[in-house]
């Protein structure tokens, strides 16, 4: 099962849209392409839209657009889905134009959130156009980036979406919560998944080309009444550096750099020990004891000194002189 190829776009529902073009632009640097009374869309590159915020949707809900390679692909997961009792609803051209692709199937997640599996997206005309002055979003075969999803019941959800939908497992983590992360594609997770006791989208990630664009973000959203969900730090798993701003629809948006790249085919799934973050990620959120918790697993990671290289991409770094006594052993280990 490999039809999945990355997460295409997302959808809420909600009748904020000036909250949203001020946020998704004016903090995000996504571009806003379409500001009618009902809905605002924005671009994060070469797609003609990434993200939709829309009257007409419930509101509080999410749509999440999965991208497949052809026609071929979409019917063979609307054959696995259907398989497994859930229907599954062919969308009407209009539908498909209104998210500019070619063709599109929707159904339901055992959690009841909307998911939809498309192909064919439609390439823009005109160059992306930034909300404000950012390096731009690393996206391309990796997707806009990942979405973290609230559900009552996480056991139900992960066989779901690995045995229906063919997400492999990247790791996983009972302490703090309970989570499972999934890869579809070189992105260390496209989607996970947490225990908890209601449905509802707990975070989407958007990933940066620069550090800077994230500390500058960072400053902007802290002009923003509430406006840190979670603050700076690096996570364990995929090495993203990242904080996370709390959205107008009441969700968060990770905005990160750094993200680590797996080899989809090779990779073995593990358990993570050292906690979510290894250092900073203060998450507001958190009940107090949780936040305890939290902050003990990041003082453990400190006293055992738990590292991870930096992720770079061609052009974003400068290459220094001199040595260092960890990473040449780190090296000399590996040989």
């Amino acid at each position: 099962m490999k039809e999945l190829q990355a997460l295409g776009y997302v959808g809420v529902g909600g009748d904020l849209l000036d909250e949203w073009r001020a946020f998704g632009g004016g903090l995000l640097g996504m571009q806003v392409v379409d500001s009618a009374k009902s809905r605002v869309t924005l671009r994060m590159d070469d797609r003609k839209q990434r993200f939709i915020v829309d009257k007409a949707q419930e509101a509080g809900t999410c749509v999440f657009g999965w991208e497949v390679a052809d026609s071929a692909a979409l019917s063979a997961i609307a054959g696995r889905v259907e398989a497994a009792g859930v229907k599954v609803t062919a969308e009407p051209q209009n539908v498909a134009d209104d998210r500019f692709v070619a063709e599109v199937i929707s159904f339901s997640d055992p959690g009841g959130n909307r998911v939809e599996v498309f192909h064919g997206p439609l390439i823009a005309d005109e160059p992306f156009q930034p909300g404000r002055t950012i390096s731009g979003f690393r996206t391309g075969a990796m997707g806009l980036g990942h979405a973290v999803l609230v559900v009552p019941d996480v056991e139900a959800a992960r066989v779901f979406y690995m045995d229906v939908m063919g997400f492999k497992l990247s790791d996983y983590m009972g302490e703090l919560f309970k989570a499972y992360f999934f890869h579809i594609n070189g992105r260390h997770h496209s989607l996970a998944i947490i225990q908890g006791p209601e449905k509802k989208i707990h975070h989407l990630m958007v990933e940066l080309c620069s550090l800077d664009d994230v500390g500058q973000g960072y400053d902007l959203a802290e002009q923003m009444e509430d406006g840190i969900g979670v603050t700076l730090g690096r996570h364990t798993n995929d090495f993203m550096t990242s904080f996370y701003a709390n959205s107008p629809s009441k969700f968060m948006v990770e905005y990160g750099w750094g993200g680590r790249e797996i080899d989809p085919e090779n990779w073995v799934a593990s358990e993570l020990h050292d906690g979510p973050s290894m250092w900073g990620h203060e998450r507001y959120w958190l009940p107090d004891d949780a936040r305890a918790l939290a902050l003990e697993q990041r003082l453990k990671a400190a006293r055992d000194g738990v590292r991870q290289p930096v992720q770079v991409m061609d052009g974003n770094f400068n290459k220094m002189t001199g040595s260092c006594a960890w990473w040449d052993g780190l090296q000399s280990k590996k040989g």
